[in-house]
């Protein structure tokens, strides 16, 4: 009991210790021959906050590639369309098939379904290459919409980041390593080193 009553005591001291108001709005710089004073406090404007993430984010989804631009990366700016424009090829092309080979089946089966298309193919290499061509189809859009969310996500992290400054000590290498244990012998390969 005395432990716990003991215990309070130390926190009450504490708390009481640590509620003093201080001034926030004077600045006393001492130096070795004058003190200076000043009655306003002047924010300095970081490089991070010029760059918000969301809205980096918003312009991204309004626009692919606009988060990019925003945060000055122009450079990503021709992958961002450049992989839209891929998928959109691949998209395309395996509809163009999918038509393809729908009408030659539905021209196989209205002329009595025995014959073979002009392709070449029977009614099922036709339907197989049917779900073929739509199962790629289908995959290729889905994949245009992951590069879409991909390109938005780069905008957003590619924002958070521009808060850190980099080192301009750090050293980032590839270097052999070597060791002998007693119980696995020796070993080499490569490790990689940082250094600050």
């Amino acid at each position: 009991m005395r432990a716990f009553a003991l215990c309070g005591l130390f926190f009450l001291i504490a708390t009481v210790s640590f509620a003093q108001k201080t001034k926030a709005d004077t600045v006393i710089i001492k130096t070795d021959t004058a003190t200076l004073s000043s009655q306003r406090v002047e924010k300095i404007e970081s490089y991070a906050s010029r760059f918000d993430p969301r809205k980096a984010l918003l312009f991204s989804a309004i626009m692919p590639g606009a988060g990019q631009l925003y945060n000055k990366k122009y450079w990503k700016m021709p992958l961002v369309y450049g992989g839209f424009t891929i998928t959109t090829v691949v998209v395309v092309f395996w509809d163009d098939q999918h038509r393809k080979y729908r009408n030659e089946l539905f021209g196989v089966l209205n002329s009595g379904g025995t014959g073979l298309s002009a392709s070449g193919l029977n009614t099922d290499q036709l339907r197989r290459a049917i779900d073929i061509s739509r199962r790629q189809r289908d995959f290729f859009i889905l994949l245009s919409g992951v590069w879409y969310l991909l390109q938005m996500v780069d905008a957003h992290v590619d924002a958070h980041l521009k808060e850190f400054q980099l080192n301009p000590k750090l050293q980032v290498k590839w270097e052999p390593h070597l060791e002998n244990t007693m119980m696995l012998g020796r070993q080499a390969g490569f490790s990689l080193t940082f250094r600050f």
